[in-house]
């Protein structure tokens, strides 16, 4: 795991460090999304009625990563799912075991909440990402597809 890295629920004060991560996760999937869209996403993370997660991993006082987690009811199972949504770390940070840690906080979260499934996607293409997941979980074979609205 990542030494010396402090993983934590985001507070409303952590949202100047929070906002780049998460533009630069955007970035990465050639996406951006509307300022109101920031607003909204980070009022539901502080908002006790809605069943979303924010953590945050900190390197010397520093974010460095961010995390995000929805929790959902399934029709596969008794207990509520958890999906990891989006999961970013810092350039200067990977390698060093941050990406681990966030997962592995999700999953405490998770195991918590009762949840009966962890589970998130990535691009077939992310090579980097799925090395680190191939090693901590299982690929079921799904492809997701999406149909505009």
């Amino acid at each position: 795991m990542a030494a010396g890295v402090e993983i934590r629920p985001l507070i409303q004060s952590d949202r100047a460090g929070w906002e780049p991560l998460f533009e630069a996760y955007l970035r990465f999937y050639d996406s951006e999304l509307p300022k109101e869209q920031y607003d909204v996403t980070w009022a539901r993370f502080h908002d006790d009625a809605e069943p979303m997660h924010v953590l945050g991993a900190f390197d010397d006082g520093r974010m460095v990563g961010i995390v995000h987690a929805i929790f959902h009811r399934s029709t596969w199972l008794p207990d509520t799912t958890c999906y990891l949504q989006d999961l970013y770390v810092d350039g200067s940070q990977r390698g060093r075991g941050v990406g681990e840690a966030l997962i592995e906080k999700v999953a405490l979260l998770a195991r918590d909440k009762n949840a009966g499934r962890l589970y998130w996607l990535t691009q077939e293409d992310n090579a980097t990402a799925r090395r680190l997941y191939d090693r901590v979980a299982v690929a079921p074979g799904f492809i997701q597809y999406r149909k505009p609205l």
